[in-house]
């Protein structure tokens, strides 16, 4: 019996690989569910085969480019839209860049949003998976991601979000943009283009994106005393288009714009800026006046 249960959880996990939509209530939520992990491990691993596949300029052109799409699509629609509603779009718009979101093998927008309202209301505490302080930097910087209770969606922090159908839909089968985005790749451009563009350009955007949770809460200067351990850091906000102005970010998480000054650089908003002149977000949340007089003092 015991042989059985066993075999049962592990192609109940096989499943999830596909379906995330019936993640389980473990007694040990915090254990790593390696078997759920395996294809997350094996994009990490897949990079071993630039070795074989070599590199070219035209590989590195769309590595980069996924790099800045990607990248964009989780600065700017994952975390400022989803998950804090700085902006306005249409339901198209918002379902096109979910859709991008999703190919950056960081979960669905639901599951996204939902993870870091939790954030914003427990930062640095012991219900905080992801704070260095408390669970160290490894945990925090992907360990907290591969955990059973990681990949459950905590739906009663989106209710303004579960109303859309299509979004659901993308939360519960995410892998498929990721897949379809490697097919396109390998079709287009053959090995060379699936290794840079997907694999590598993927496993750069993933620990990028993360060292907003276990680097920005450990380094970095404090502009505004906020109840967590939040940080400014130039490099960071290079290197995630503006996210690594987190200090600011934490003290007013309701405002589109991260860096408050002049000389804090936040390409995802001069980037949602562009949109809204187009026309395709609009209604951008701006710095309340208080806040940037605090902020220039600072």
């Amino acid at each position: 019996m015991a042989r059985f249960d066993r075999v049962q959880l592990a192609l109940s996990s096989v499943g999830r690989w596909f379906d995330s939509g019936s993640e389980p209530l473990a007694a040990d939520g915090n254990r790593i569910d390696w078997l759920r992990t395996a294809p997350f491990i094996a994009v990490h691993l897949a990079c071993l085969a630039v070795f074989w596949v070599g590199v070219s300029w035209q590989a590195l052109e769309v590595a980069g480019a996924l790099y800045v799409l990607r990248m964009f699509a989780i600065t700017g629609f994952y975390h400022r839209y989803f998950a804090h509603r700085t902006f306005r779009t249409s339901r198209a718009v918002q379902f096109i860049f979910a859709c991008i979101g999703a190919s950056s093998v960081q979960r669905g927008p639901l599951w996204w949003a939902a993870h870091h309202r939790n954030h914003h209301i427990n930062a640095d505490t012991a219900a905080d998976p992801h704070s260095p302080q408390v669970h160290g930097f490894v945990w925090s910087h992907m360990g907290w991601f591969l955990t059973t209770e990681g990949f459950r969606t905590d739906w009663k922090r989106i209710p303004d979000l579960v109303r859309y159908p299509e979004l659901r839909w993308l939360d519960r089968f995410d892998v498929l943009m990721p897949v379809l985005l490697a097919l396109i790749l390998f079709l287009i451009g053959g090995g060379q283009w699936l290794v840079w563009g997907f694999f590598i350009s993927t496993v750069v955007l993933f620990h990028a994106t993360v060292t907003i949770n276990s680097l920005a809460h450990r380094f970095g200067t404090r502009r505004f005393e906020t109840r967590d351990d939040s940080r400014n850091n130039l490099w960071l906000a290079l290197l995630t288009f503006g996210e690594g102005w987190h200090n600011n970010h934490h003290f007013c998480p309701g405002s589109t714009r991260q860096g408050f000054r002049w000389w804090e650089v936040d390409l995802t908003y001069y980037g949602l800026r562009l949109l809204a002149l187009l026309g395709l977000v609009h209604a951008l949340r701006p710095v309340p006046s208080h806040v940037m007089v605090k902020a220039r003092a600072g």
